[in-house]
């Protein structure tokens, strides 16, 4: 099978780098399936996809992965469609500022922070594995943060979940790298997106989606023999 014509997996593929890495292997040819919560906003990217990319299929499906049922309907989706999935990037996220001090008593925003920062990945994740181990191929990418490595004064459980992640991606690299199958944590400073919208800072401050979207493209297209575990990006000017 030609590698065009396997499937690449794009979790919060509606808009950031999750819409550049989607634009970035519809453009090289490959069929990609991606999800959102907002319907209209996979509707938006569907039309213009087809426009873009005519010859890559774009395949949607709305779901809010900070819901487990919501991952495993995705997951459902994907392992229903006719390719084999040879690339998944677990890029949905959401980032809430703050200090653990102010954080409320009863937890919810460290729950709230693990559900869409690390059990998404983790739940869309295992799902398909058993696919990626049984072809002894794949390459698994988790958009984590240099705030995985590094704890900042407002990182808050932002912070906590997005360390949990890195931890999830280095686990998941040594149990599979026997197996075909790798995995690269993705480590990006401040992108330009809408999470960082009225921030009042000009966009040279700023990692562009698409150097992003490019960097995960250029890890895959290496030989099977090598593996890039880290990709870690920042701002020429630093971080912000």
């Amino acid at each position: 099978m030609k590698e065009a014509q396997k499937l690449v997996v794009v979790t919060g593929g509606s808009k950031g780098i999750g819409r550049a890495v989607v634009r970035r292997f519809l453009q090289a040819g490959h069929p990609v399936a991606t999800c959102a919560r907002s319907a209209p906003d996979l509707d938006h990217l569907a039309a213009e996809c087809a426009v873009d990319f005519p010859l890559a299929p774009l395949h949607t499906h709305a779901a809010d992965l900070a819901e487990a049922a919501g991952c495993a309907r995705f997951a459902a989706f994907v392992l229903a469609l006719a390719p084999p999935v040879t690339v998944l990037v677990n890029n949905a996220g959401a980032f809430l500022p703050g200090r653990l001090q102010d954080e409320p008593a009863d937890g919810s925003q460290l729950r709230q922070m693990l559900a869409v920062n690390l059990l998404s990945a983790y739940d869309v994740t295992l799902p398909l594995l058993p696919g990626l181990i049984a072809r002894g191929t794949g390459h698994i990418f988790n958009v984590c943060s240099t705030a995985s490595l590094t704890a900042y004064p407002n990182g808050g459980s932002y912070g906590i979940a997005k360390h949990a992640l890195y931890g999830f991606t280095r686990n998941l690299r040594e149990e599979l790298k026997g197996q075909g199958v790798r995995v690269t944590a993705v480590l990006p400073g401040a992108t330009f997106t809408d999470s960082w919208a009225g921030a009042g800072l000009p966009a040279e401050r700023f990692i562009g989606a698409d150097d992003v979207a490019e960097a995960v493209f250029g890890a895959y297209a290496l030989s099977a023999s090598a593996v890039v575990e880290e990709l870690l990006i920042r701002p020429q000017l630093g971080d912000i």
